[in-house]
């Protein structure tokens, strides 16, 4: 892992200002409700990946290979997590009744809140290494607790279940203000019978904040076993997000078939959890062994891969077997 930080005060100026300037494009996007054709939303998801390969080549002829790769295995570590912030975001849109036009905005105001709250844990994180290795078994005991409560749930399927509309967030947000009955396009306000309230677009927004700090607390620590360095721990975490809009539209079909993902998620987390703990160990007694960048790369992609040729042997499978 890198010890020093590459990101200058011109750098992370530059970056967040190019950050916002993306933000703003996208919410120019989603000015008009439509709904997203899958060309559409390929094209957007061809751009947000080319993005940080692009970055990634910068990062290689600036800085040199080392903090490169460990952006690339972040982002894959990201990107992978994003996925399962997908397959809730479905629910939550499915649950609500979201109308096809307006998703994109929903999806819009997710990613907006998940920069931000990353942002917050990002800081915290770094505070956190600054006053000594042991935030390394903080981290890696929060993602083994997030790994056996991702396994648990993807075992019991307790996860699909949970009635969203139940969340604290949402039942206190319909205690303090009246809620419209039915959508009123992208507005998150509206009069009815001469007050104010809030349309249930309000509420959808305010169940995917709910969600995106639970998703904050499994991702910052992740990637914060890859990199030390939390420029690159923002940078992954951006790239990752912004493309989660276009890629929503283009998985949507797809999400359900991948039904080992959050398998696959567990053992990435753990996996991240007992490198964070060997780094942790490795600087106080050197003979103990630590897990490079290049074979964590390597571990993540194959349980990528193996997670979804299980996920579409199983398919076929069922198939089989009902036909």
């Amino acid at each position: 892992m890198t010890q020093s930080t590459i990101g200058s005060p011109w750098l992370w100026g530059v970056s967040i200002a190019v950050l916002l300037a993306l933000l703003v494009t996208d919410f120019l996007v989603t000015r008009r409700p439509h709904e997203v054709s899958l060309r559409e939303a390929a094209g957007w998801s061809v751009f947000y990946l080319a993005l940080p390969l692009a970055f990634g080549a910068g990062l290689w002829w600036a800085f040199g290979g080392a903090q490169a790769l460990e952006f690339v295995t972040g982002f894959v570590v990201e990107k992978s997590l994003s996925v399962d912030n997908l397959f809730v975001f479905l629910l939550l849109l499915t649950a609500f009744a979201v109308p096809a036009e307006v998703q994109q905005r929903v999806l819009l105001y997710g990613i907006v809140g998940a920069l931000i709250l990353r942002g917050v844990f990002i800081a915290a994180g770094a505070a956190l290494l600054q006053a000594g290795t042991w935030a390394f078994l903080v981290f890696g005991a929060i993602l083994f607790g997030s790994a056996v409560k991702i396994l648990r749930e993807a075992v019991t399927g307790a996860g699909l279940e949970r009635d969203v509309a139940q969340l604290r967030s949402v039942r206190l947000l319909r205690k303090l203000m009246p809620v419209t009955d039915d959508y009123r396009g992208t507005r998150l306000m509206a009069y009815e019978r001469g007050r104010r309230a809030l349309t249930p677009l309000s509420v959808v927004v305010v169940a995917v904040f709910a969600t995106d700090v639970v998703f904050a607390v499994d991702s910052v620590p992740a990637v914060y076993g890859i990199t030390e360095d939390p420029y690159l721990v923002f940078a992954t975490n951006a790239f990752a997000l912004l493309g989660l809009r276009a890629l929503y539209f283009v998985l949507r079909t797809t999400l359900a078939k991948l039904v080992h993902l959050n398998h696959g998620l567990a053992v990435i987390l753990a996996f991240i959890g007992i490198k964070l703990v060997l780094h942790w160990a490795h600087d106080l007694w050197p003979a103990v062994p630590s897990i490079p960048t290049p074979v964590s790369l390597a571990v993540i992609v194959l349980v990528l891969v193996t997670v979804t040729l299980t996920s579409l042997h199983s398919r076929n499978r069922t198939r089989a077997t009902r036909s």
